[in-house]
């Protein structure tokens, strides 16, 4: 079957289908991981957007029952240059195909992915519709134009948890995890630490966060814009001097508005398992994971109260920070990879020393 995905700007690319049928509108971009697919496709942070792999060859190892980061996938639909109807690997279950048709996300192959992604780096990450079910270029393109815009989105409410649930019964250091769309990976690793993690809402306020009595916070990774997020900067507001605060992706973004600055859009964001950051106290260069299409201003922070610790060596941009007095800390990259390098996971044993030391 026949498939499309069409941009904004009129740029459109023909190829077949695989997986559901139908349309499905969302932010065209790229990632350049070359495996870890269905860690991705079930990552929260990809609601709203349509995912380009780099790697030319997905689905060669099938879907598992192990390696989902959520209750389910998250993206709007998936472009790829080849895929592998044959699954190879002890523990795959199904083929990806099935497993994107079991949850309405629509596939597309044989396009030249490679071409499409210089083009997005060229003009950037844009609104894109994907379909089977229509061939009409102008119609398609037209209808891409007319959908909503990533930017001033809030879709936190659409992904994360509805009420507070325990990861784990066992560890010293209660940790409240704010879930913005949050990977099971970071909850995994957090228990790893000797934590007994909660998962609470979004939406739930600082005074509630308080009565669970935790040792800790972690703001989580999440979708769209997060200076749309105002309710959850006023509840990380609220435990600033309070409690150790570790934010991750969206939680940074959130820490970063919290301490006064502001966020704007990249052009195209980073995505994938090879973006190279900095450490600028010990000058080590960490190959980290990331997925974010906002960025923290780094001129808006105030350097009196905010150290800047990590930055982005192909465009400098912020990519970490912590607080000068308080135990608070925050990274842009995702320190529980899933799929990626584990270059970073160490972050979290220092966040346990900050609750051990508080």
């Amino acid at each position: 079957m026949e498939a499309i995905i069409a941009l904004e700007d009129g740029k459109v690319y023909r190829g077949r289908a695989f997986g559901a049928e139908g349309k499905r509108c969302g932010e065209a971009i790229f990632n350049t991981s070359m495996t870890g697919y269905q860690e991705i496709l079930t990552d929260p942070s990809y609601k709203g957007q349509i995912v380009i792999m780099t790697y030319p060859l997905i689905g060669n190892y099938g879907v598992n029952d192990e390696d989902a980061e959520s209750r389910k996938p998250f993206v709007e639909g998936m472009v790829v240059k080849e895929y592998s109807k044959t699954a190879s690997n002890w523990r795959s279950k199904k083929p990806l195909g099935d497993y994107l048709k079991e949850n309405n996300i629509i596939g597309i192959e044989g396009i030249d992915t490679r071409d499409l992604t210089l083009h997005i780096r060229k003009e950037g990450a844009m609104k894109a519709i994907i379909s089977t079910t229509d061939s009409d270029e102008a119609t398609l393109v037209k209808e891409a134009n007319d959908s909503p815009r990533l930017a001033g989105m809030d879709l936190v409410k659409e992904v994360a948890c509805k009420k507070p649930y325990a990861w784990n019964d066992a560890g010293i250091y209660k940790v409240a995890v704010l879930d913005c769309g949050i990977k099971f990976n970071t909850l995994r690793v957090l228990a790893k630490n000797n934590c007994k993690v909660i998962v609470v809402p979004a939406t739930t306020t600082d005074k509630e966060i308080l009565a669970l009595k935790p040792n800790g916070v972690l703001l989580s990774n999440g979708p769209g814009d997060p200076a749309a997020l105002s309710y959850i900067v006023k509840t990380a507001q609220g435990r600033i001097g309070k409690l150790p605060i570790f934010g991750i992706c969206l939680g940074h973004q959130v820490l970063g508005q919290a301490f006064g600055g502001r966020t704007y859009k990249l052009k195209f964001g980073h995505h994938g398992g090879n973006q190279p950051v900095k450490d600028l106290k010990t000058g080590k260069v960490y190959i980290s994971v990331q997925n974010h299409g906002f960025c923290v201003d780094i001129d808006t922070l105030d350097k009196k109260e905010v150290m800047i610790t990590h930055i982005n060596l192909n465009d400098r941009t912020l990519e970490g920070m912590r607080h000068k007095k308080l135990p608070i800390f925050s990274v842009q990259f995702h320190p529980e990879a899933s799929p990626g390098p584990h270059d970073t996971e160490y972050l979290f044993g220092k966040f346990v020393d900050m609750m051990k030391k508080n």
